[in-house]
């Protein structure tokens, strides 16, 4: 069954209303159409059926732990949530009226199946720290989902690095050619911010690790709870510390929709630029058929819409995470219904980005380069220029009187007085040695520093780039398995 399908999980307004609201004691009538169309969050936090189920698992068994359960109890409200979990993965779930979220139509359907017994589900548990719960784990799980995702993609990269051998391209500052670079330096550059994304999932996935079951509404309880034992059953890495900050905290989510957003910038950048690669103004690249679309009118494009649609989304997920920002920034402690606002920013993100970097990883993975398109834009005369102001700066000259010294020369070639190979043997503070420098393909042989662009710090830089995946992969198995 498909999840996010919201049909599967529309209500059946054919069903008599089957339960009462969770707060019907303190009320004379029941809830309003309106108010429940309002307030109803069962559309998209269905997703998380799971995450909730086993938090309630952890709970009773928590319950039973500390005998405000009997065995017979603990059992029977088990063995309704396992029914539970069976019915909504085999489309067997109905829904009620009175099911404004997944939560509540759990305990509900709970309730039914088991009784007495499942009116005790509840026990010394509020939503407040039920729904964060089963929040914390999805994000535990889906977080480290996109992070794999990411080191697929950084492994796309280098792959393409590595069979691009000494293939060379302009590299670019203000869009305007600069220095002539490996094409493996580029691929990897991407690579290396991807790490940094997923650094910072893994950062996240620690921060949240952290279980507010037993908080309460806001304050705990009088029931002798077993906050330390849950989190342990639950596989949170600790419990909360105070119950206020554990039932309104969501900086997780603020930090999960902000890594998201920053992941979804670095996309719109990779998209750019194979936007600009797989033109014909630039041809460096060509797209594979199958990660490539047409055009119902025009019968010889080929449009690169996968790095289009990356670089449009990144806006969406930018205004995730302002529009989260914003609902956050004047809450008062401890809940306040405001927070349901919390999800469906970082449920889209983790969607869009998921579908994003699939797509891109397949679109780097499959396409070809133009290498020769590639080097005949770098071996452009005007591309040596930093490199016969160092030739200067060799001999001593101070690097602002090589720079315009230079910078003459180049203003002369543009100026049609000559070719720049030309102007520079002619000049004899230059000479034939440093008009050797303009040669095609000899730039990028230049770039020897650590960490730089051509093929000398090349061998580092990948042996850098395999360790920095090797750690990832570390740190990902590293984190605490969720069910």
């Amino acid at each position: 069954m498909d999840l996010d399908d919201k049909n599967e999980f529309a209500r059946d307004a054919h069903l008599p209303e089957q339960a009462k609201t969770l707060w019907h004691g303190r009320f004379t009538g029941g809830p309003s159409e309106s108010l429940l169309a309002y307030t109803v969050s069962l559309p998209y936090d269905q997703r998380m059926w799971r995450d909730d189920i086993a938090g309630s698992k952890g709970h009773v068994r928590g319950l039973a732990r500390v005998g405000l359960l009997t065995e017979d109890e603990r059992n029977a409200i088990l063995g309704a949530l396992d029914q539970v979990a069976d019915e909504i993965e085999g489309s067997g779930f109905h829904f009620v009226d009175s099911d404004e979220d997944i939560h509540t139509a759990i305990e509900r359907r709970v309730t039914e199946i088991a009784g007495a017994a499942g009116g005790k589900l509840h026990t010394a548990r509020s939503r407040n720290d039920q729904v964060a719960t089963a929040f914390r784990l999805w994000c535990k799980r889906e977080l480290k989902d996109v992070a794999i995702r990411l080191i697929e993609m950084q492994e796309a990269l280098l792959d393409q690095a590595l069979e691009a051998g000494d293939a060379y391209l302009p590299g670019y500052t203000h869009l305007q050619r600069a220095q002539p670079v490996l094409l493996s330096h580029h691929l990897m550059a991407h690579g290396w911010a991807l790490g940094r994304d997923v650094s910072r999932l893994v950062d996240t996935l620690h921060r949240l690790d952290v279980s507010p079951l037993g908080a309460g509404a806001l304050a705990g309880s009088s029931l002798p709870i077993d906050p330390v034992g849950n989190a342990a059953d639950l596989g949170f890495a600790k419990p909360f510390d105070n119950s206020l900050d554990a039932v309104s905290d969501r900086d997780f989510v603020a930090e999960a929709v902000f890594n998201l957003a920053l992941i979804g910038i670095h996309l719109s950048r990779i998209g750019e630029e194979w936007v600009l690669w797989t033109s014909g103004e630039f041809g460096f690249a060509r797209l594979d058929d199958g990660y490539a679309t047409g055009s119902s009118m025009l019968p010889q494009k080929k449009n690169p819409d996968i790095a289009e649609l990356a670089r449009g989304k990144s806006g969406r997920l930018i205004g995730n995470l302002t529009g989260l920002l914003a609902t956050l920034k004047g809450l008062p402690l401890a809940y306040n219904r405001d927070l349901q606002e919390d999800k469906e920013p970082l449920f889209d993100s983790v969607d869009q980005v998921t579908l994003a970097v699939a797509a891109l990883t397949g679109m780097i993975a499959t396409a070809t380069f133009n290498t020769d398109a590639m080097a005949a834009s770098a071996d452009e005369e005007t591309m040596a220029a930093t490199d016969l102001a160092e030739f200067l700066v060799r001999d001593g000259m101070p690097f602002r009187d090589a720079h315009a010294v230079v910078g003459s020369h180049v203003q002369a070639c543009l100026a049609g007085k000559g070719r720049l190979a030309d102007l520079v043997a002619a000049d004899p503070v230059l000479g034939p040695d440093a008009a050797a420098l303009v040669r095609p393909g000899v730039g990028v042989q230049m770039r020897t520093s650590r960490g730089a662009a051509g093929p000398a710090a090349r061998d580092e830089q990948v042996a850098s780039y395999r360790t920095m995946l090797a750690d990832e992969i570390t740190a990902i198995r590293d984190l605490a398995p969720v069910d």
